[in-house]
């Protein structure tokens, strides 16, 4: 009667021993006992499979349940397999996902046969040009799209006879595995591609791809609010696999730029331009809104991109959380031409303030003032 190992006391740790433990127990028994530290060394052998055997179980929370309670014979009885009963050869190409997920992606990758999984990702995704009002009231908008789905003619094998064949080089793994120093590697099957199988009579209607383009149109409701870069979820509108699941279409949601107004975030800025002497005098202005028309007043003497803020005349929040705000930047305007009349006009206006209308002139004076007494000092 066959002793049966404690898988425990196998790695050397407690059966309470976390997660964190028994990886960490694993990963210093598994590079003692590697075959390629200790080759032609049988019981090392037998003892690196025991290992993996171990952390297989006790990382898994079901096994390690089933395990707890009814040993090795109730993991047994549940359809679960354990290494001693596999081959090296097998052994190695499954642990290409428990040394990936406790070393890291250096020994290798998983051992599911590429054959069988999934030819194409079911979600897909597409892109939509909207107006800047069209992102920023909402609109309704009706796109076009391909999307994948299994080829009929040859039930999505891509081979006329419905009947790809094993790839010989990689064993129907779409990997093939090689090893270097005590490190094992995988990389992608040359033969097959990664697809685990061959084919040699191509289906026609699929070029032995095993699914064809369709081409769809759907409605898409944008919301108020949406900015560049924010993607919507269409469900059910994406790729088809061969049971018939479909998968979502992510429409990608690009924005023109306006020519006068410029969004940030919720917030919108719009420049406002006004003559230099609205800006000496002051006074109310009326300024353009996302929804109308604002009138603002403008203090005597403002400033050149001084900023008026406009409360709640922003954009909506696209997930209905308030509304920002509508940001309005000055800009002075002066003259780029004076005929003699306005010249004249100008200076009057300007003599008229006195001192005040030559502030550079008091400041100068000062300055040559404080440069004469420097160059008195250097001679004294």
């Amino acid at each position: 009667m066959a002793v049966e190992v404690d898988y425990y006391e196998l790695l050397e740790i407690s059966r309470d021993a976390n997660e964190n433990e028994i990886k960490k127990a694993y990963r210093k028994l598994a590079l003692k006992y590697h075959p390629d530290r200790n080759q032609g060394d049988k019981e090392a052998e037998e003892k690196f499979k025991l290992v993996n055997e171990a952390y297989q179980v006790l990382s898994d929370p079901q096994k390690r349940s089933i395990y707890d309670r009814y040993g090795v014979q109730g993991l047994e009885n549940q359809g679960f397999s354990h290494f001693s009963d596999m081959n090296m050869e097998d052994i190695m190409g499954d642990l290409g996902a428990i040394f990936e997920s406790v070393f890291g992606g250096g020994f290798g990758g998983g051992s599911q046969r590429r054959g069988a999984q999934q030819k194409y990702p079911l979600d897909i995704e597409t892109d939509i040009v909207l107006e800047f009002n069209e992102a920023v009231f909402g609109c309704e908008k009706t796109i076009s799209y391909r999307y994948k789905t299994i080829c009929e003619a040859c039930e999505g094998t891509g081979d006329r006879d419905k009947n790809p064949k094993t790839c010989p080089e990689c064993g129907g793994r779409g990997q093939v595995y090689y090893r270097q120093g005590f490190m094992t590697f995988a990389q992608t099957c040359d033969v097959c591609r990664g697809e685990g199988v061959v084919i040699a009579n191509r289906c026609g209607e699929c070029r032995g791809e095993g699914y064809i383009e369709e081409e769809a149109t759907t409605t898409v409701q944008i919301p108020a609010g949406i900015d560049h870069g924010n993607r919507i979820r269409v469900g059910g509108k994406g790729n088809v696999d061969k049971h018939g699941r479909q998968g979502d279409l992510y429409v990608m949601i690009r924005v023109k730029e306006d020519e006068h107004f410029v969004r940030d975030g919720y917030n919108v800025y719009i420049e406002v331009p006004i003559f230099f002497t609205q800006a000496a005098l002051g006074g109310t202005i009326e300024v353009p809104t996302l929804r109308g028309k604002k009138e603002i007043d403008i203090p005597v003497g403002v400033k050149d991109k001084e900023q008026f803020i406009i409360r709640g005349e922003g954009i909506d929040d696209v997930h209905g959380r308030g509304r920002g705000d509508l940001i309005v930047q000055i800009k002075i305007v002066y003259p780029k031409k004076l005929n003699d009349e306005q010249k004249e006009l100008l200076i009057k206006l300007g003599n008229s303030f006195g001192v005040e209308s030559t502030p550079h002139e008091s400041l100068f004076d000062g300055i040559v003032d404080r440069v004469k007494n420097w160059f008195k000092k250097e001679k004294s």
